[in-house]
């Protein structure tokens, strides 16, 4: 009898355990079916709201020069050793040996020359060559006189040549003249960049972007913005995941992106793109949607 009760018992507990495990499956097996079987609507996708350094700019060109250059005149005949061109030397190293003397580079530099015809120099013996340390650059700028109140000295300039068209070169305003030309109704302003790369090869045309009024501000693209007269419109979720146009105050434009004067706060989400006009209702029936399902579409910027 006691061991007909022992099996009952058993058998019972068998039961139980395998129940437990089935609904436990069940449940858990429910729990991400609904968390991952949602998704947002198709396309939609939204972004955070950011701040960002905004500034004004003055658009220029300007010539690069070297920090120093030294010139020498040689006479062909007169060299004993070889001359090394387009080579990098130390100051105080031989740069050429002549017959009555040596030239001994008075800094460091790329070693160079240019041909002297005989109109220049009345001889087709002679050449010239010459020493730069361009490992700062410079260039003098001629900033319309309308902007001349907002140049200060070290103000931030990004820098672009042909020789590197997709690379920003950073420097800043060295000096500028006392006062503005009367013939160009400019100011001389001269700026300097870092080159201790000798990317900058000197007499090379620069473009310049001087920039000034640098401030923080909200940012999102500019492809986001709504367009409606003089108004403009960006679609902002809500917390419960529904849609609201809202209207907004834009600044000036950098880069693609718009600076927002007001409207938006930061981390506040907006509608980047896929947002269609028969969409827009079915977005914001959407307000089941748990936050960490509908948040597999987010795009910090």
């Amino acid at each position: 009898m006691k061991t007909s009760k022992k099996v009952l018992i058993g058998v019972i507990i068998f039961f139980i355990i395998i129940a437990i495990v089935v609904i436990g499956r069940t449940m858990v097996g429910n729990h991400f079916k609904k968390k991952f079987s949602k998704r947002p609507p198709p396309g939609i996708i939204v972004k955070l709201v950011s701040e960002k350094v905004f500034s004004e700019r003055i658009e220029s060109f300007g010539t690069a020069i070297s920090k120093k250059t030294k010139s020498y005149r040689i006479q062909k005949s007169d060299l004993i050793s070889e001359l090394k061109l387009d080579n990098y030397v130390e100051k105080g190293s031989l740069i050429v040996k002549l017959k009555d003397k040596d030239i001994i580079a008075p800094f460091s530099g790329v070693l160079g020359y240019r041909g002297i015809t005989e109109d220049v120099l009345g001889s087709d013996n002679s050449l010239i060559i010459t020493l730069d340390d361009s490992s700062v650059i410079f260039a003098d700028l001629k900033i319309p006189e309308s902007f001349a109140p907002a140049i200060k000295k070290n103000l931030p300039v990004e820098v672009k040549f042909s020789g590197l068209k997709d690379k920003i070169f950073s420097g800043s305003v060295d000096g500028f003249s006392s006062r503005i030309s009367a013939d160009t109704r400019s100011l001389l302003t001269r700026i300097k960049i870092d080159n201790k790369y000798y990317e900058f090869i000197p007499g090379s045309l620069l473009e310049v972007s001087v920039k000034f009024n640098e401030r923080i501000y909200l940012s999102i693209p500019y492809k986001i913005v709504m367009l409606e007269g003089e108004n403009t419109f960006v679609y902002k979720v809500l917390e419960d995941n529904s849609l609201n146009k809202i209207q907004i105050q834009i600044g000036n434009r950098d880069k693609g992106f718009i600076e927002v004067i007001s409207g938006l706060n930061k981390d506040d989400l907006i509608v980047a793109e896929g947002l269609k006009n028969n969409s827009f209702k079915e977005f914001n029936n959407l307000k089941s949607i748990k936050p960490e399902v509908f948040y597999l579409s987010l795009i910090h910027i």
